[in-house]
C-alpha cells in the first residue's frame, strides 16, 4: 500500500507546518478575509496575507506527496485529509480552552450573534445585540467587550461598532459558565453622518480585552 515512506513524512511535516501557519494568522485576518482555501486566509482589506499564500501552497504540496507515497486508495485518503485537517484547528482550539487556557482565551463564542437596528427619530437609534459565550476555565473571567463591524471596508456605514456608543461593556462569565448576552440601548447618532437607520446583522464580532490582552471572536 505505501510506496514511498520519504514522501508520506514529508507531508506530515508539511501538515504540521500549515497547522503552525493557521495559528500565527491574527484574528482579524481570519475574520476580515475576502478570499479563504481550507483555513487559511488568502486576501485581506489590506492586501494577500502571507501566511495564508504559504500555507495554502504547502497543503497541495503535502496532499501531492500523500499521492506519491500509496500505491492504493490515494484519493480516499487524500479526502480524509483534507476533511480531517478542516476540522483540527477547532478540534485544538477547544482541547486547548478546555485544559490549558485562561483568561480571555478559554471564551469561545458559537459565532451566531446577532444585532438588530431601529431607528426612533433622526438622531437616536435603538440598538439590541445577542450573542452566547462560554467560559471553558474553572475560574471567573472579566473583559471589556467592544462591538466590530462585519464589513472591514474603510468607506461601510457603521452597523455593530454603533453599540460601542453605549460602551463600555463590562462582563465577568463565572467557571465554565455559558451565558446568553443580551445588549439594548439607545443611541445617539448625531455625529455618525454614514450609519445603519434599519435592519439586522448576523455573525457578529466582537473584541475581548482585559487590560494585558485582546482577542477577536
Amino acid at each position: 500500500m505505501i510506496r514511498s515512506k520519504e514522501a508520506l513524512i514529508g507531508a506530515a511535516m508539511l501538515l504540521c507546518i500549515c497547522l503552525y501557519l493557521t495559528f500565527s494568522i491574527s484574528d482579524a485576518e481570519k475574520i476580515g478575509a475576502r478570499s479563504q482555501f481550507m483555513t487559511f486566509p488568502i486576501n485581506y482589506k489590506d492586501g494577500y496575507i502571507l501566511f495564508g499564500i504559504i500555507g495554502s501552497i504547502l497543503f497541495i504540496i503535502a496532499l501531492f506527496l500523500i499521492v506519491l507515497g500509496l500505491k492504493r486508495y490515494r484519493f480516499r485518503t487524500v479526502a480524509i485529509v483534507a476533511v480531517l485537517y478542516g476540522l483540527s484547528p477547532l478540534i485544538l482550539i477547544t482541547l486547548y480552552q478546555e485544559t490549558l487556557a485562561s483568561g480571555i482565551d478559554s471564551i469561545s463564542y458559537d459565532g451566531n450573534g446577532e444585532c438588530h437596528f431601529e431607528s426612533i427619530g433622526e438622531e437616536q437609534l435603538k440598538g439590541e445585540c445577542n450573542f452566547i459565550l462560554h467560559n471553558h476555565s474553572n475560574e471567573a473571567v472579566s473583559f471589556e467587550l467592544e462591538f466590530l463591524d462585519s464589513d472591514v471596508m474603510a468607506d461601510a456605514v457603521r452597523m455593530e461598532s454603533l453599540m460601542n456608543l453605549a460602551g463600555p461593556y463590562n462582563l465577568t462569565i463565572e467557571a465554565n459558565e455559558k451565558r446568553s448576552v443580551k445588549v439594548n440601548e439607545i443611541l445617539d447618532v448625531s455625529g455618525i453622518p454614514k450609519h445603519i437607520e434599519w435592519g439586522s446583522t448576523a455573525k457578529i464580532h466582537f473584541k475581548l480585552m482585559d487590560g494585558k490582552s485582546a482577542r477577536i471572536l
